[in-house]
């Protein structure tokens, strides 16, 4: 039996406004090719690079949320290697001195720990976070290759792992955490469809039980999190098959096939000799003051698990539902003013149960995010009043949240217009339920008889009757009154 050994390199890239040593536009995604270049990040001779502050920042920022020490004294560095898309034939990077080393990050893994719910709490070490540039892009067309340069010397923000995880769904929970940690702090989409945030991973095998690691492969290409959990799923299959087989694992790199469903060797493995690294000799040493980087501290938001534990605490929430809350910063904000909004009329599991339900349906089925509802928190807000009043039931306010959905309109207009208004008076009940009773004897017999269950049925038929208006509460008081006086 042999256990897998998993560290992660995850890049993410910066929402900077210009490049990181030049001041291009960094929107590189969906732009014609090639037109968002200067002589500096193209590798002009003569060029000389410029330290862009925000990247600077943003990358202090992120340290800082996954506990970090930051180095107030830091050097970039000059990585060499010679590829069509890094026009400079070297990459500038960070490599001894980066700004973050020796962090943490928890996760949660378990049956429900990936998908947002409550799992096992694990740290997962953070070996270093470092900023450095991206390289441009290649695409291969009719037998030719072209190079956009666009997304050369976009910020790159790389944060490496130690080797602390051991499956594959661990290996998923840590990158959406570092996804949803991201996106909290503002510093980058995550997107990994459009190339914001890529990784890759370094993995081995050896016998469970053993502390020595076995030799490491790194898979690249790793473009969603479908593909990074296929790809260590297929590599801890092919190594444990290479071990038993009783032959050497080569430490290479591999890139994953995602037509076939496989890695493929792609070259033997670089170490850190091979890229020849210095001192980037056209940049000074990076002096960060102790007081920039406390203030940089004190602009970091209310962090994932943060948010979470507050909601456990405040609201009163499972730690399930404030973990699904959490998991988007616009849902948790779209949940917290519906709580504000109600106030003390309303109890949050009741928000939150609207909001995890009937609005995640909806969202999923139309494929929109939070801020492209329709349905203000206020009117949702509303809409639960109107239930917990009474004044419709539970069909009702789905139909009246399909037509806020659809329209925005608030609900007591739909309500009105659609003749929604619950029936919650004895009266104008009493005569629809002794109806019910007359037409049917057979389930009237089954209750007298004691199968308590015949008077679901009796309740539906007052429903169907009154076309769902019915207080089902008060229609099953009067069937029991009326059955009762008849027995």
């Amino acid at each position: 039996m042999y256990e897998p050994v998993i560290g992660m390199e995850v890049h993410v890239e910066l929402n900077t406004a210009s490049k990181m040593f030049c001041g291009c536009n960094a929107e590189a995604f969906g732009t014609p090719p090639n037109c968002h270049v200067c002589p500096v990040c193209l590798g002009m001779p003569g060029t000389l690079p410029v330290i862009n502050e925000q990247a600077v920042r943003y990358t202090v920022m992120t340290g800082l949320a996954l506990n970090c020490a930051i180095q107030a004294h830091n050097v970039f560095a000059r990585k060499n290697y010679f590829y069509p898309d890094l026009p400079k034939g070297y990459q500038i990077s960070q490599y001894e001195l980066p700004l973050c080393r020796d962090g943490c990050l928890e996760i949660e893994v378990g049956e429900t720990g990936s998908q947002g719910g409550e799992g096992e709490p694990r740290l997962v070490r953070i070996r270093r976070v470092h900023l450095e540039e991206d390289t441009g892009k290649l695409m291969h067309v009719d037998g030719h290759s072209l190079v956009d340069f666009n997304r050369a010397g976009v910020p790159l923000m790389e944060i490496v792992s130690e080797a602390d995880i051991r499956s594959a769904e661990e290996a998923y929970a840590y990158v959406t955490r570092l996804r949803q940690l991201v996106r909290y702090l503002g510093v980058s989409s995550g997107d990994m469809e459009k190339g914001a945030m890529r990784c890759e991973v370094n993995l081995s095998l050896r016998p469970v039980g053993s502390e020595e690691f076995g030799t490491k492969v790194e898979v690249k290409n790793l473009n969603s999190f479908r593909s990074m959990r296929n790809a260590i799923a297929y590599e801890i299959e092919r190594q444990a098959h290479v071990l038993e087989a009783g032959e050497p694992v080569h430490q290479v790199t591999m890139g994953w096939d995602e037509a076939a469903g496989v890695t493929r060797e792609q070259r033997s493995k670089e170490e850190a000799h091979d890229y020849r690294y210095f001192p980037e000799p056209d940049l000074p040493p990076l002096s960060l003051e102790p007081a920039w980087i406390e203030g940089v501290r004190a602009t970091l938001p209310e962090l994932p698990q943060a948010k979470r534990d507050r909601f456990v605490a405040e609201y009163g929430l499972s730690r399930y539902d404030a973990n699904v809350l959490v998991e988007d910063q616009a849902v948790a904000d779209y949940f917290e003013q519906a709580v504000r909004v109600a106030g003390e009329a309303l109890n949050p599991k009741l928000i939150a149960n609207w909001v995890t339900g009937e609005l995640f349906r909806l969202m999923n089925e139309d494929g929109i995010v939070i801020t492209e509802v329709k349905v203000e928190s206020e009117d949702l807000v509303a809409l639960i009043e109107m239930v917990q009043a009474g004044a419709i039931n539970q069909p009702a306010a789905k139909k009246t949240f399909s037509v806020m959905w659809e329209t925005g309109r608030p609900p007591r207009e739909i309500v009105e217009e659609m003749g929604l208004k619950q029936i919650a008076d004895a009266d104008e009940l009493t005569g629809v339920v002794a109806q019910v009773i007359a037409d049917n004897p057979d389930a009237v017999a089954s209750f007298n008889a004691g199968k308590e269950t015949s008077i679901r049925f009796l309740i539906g038929q007052v429903m169907k009757v009154t076309r769902g208006k019915a207080n089902p509460q008060l229609a099953e008081q009067l069937l029991r009154e009326q059955l009762g006086s008849e027995g």
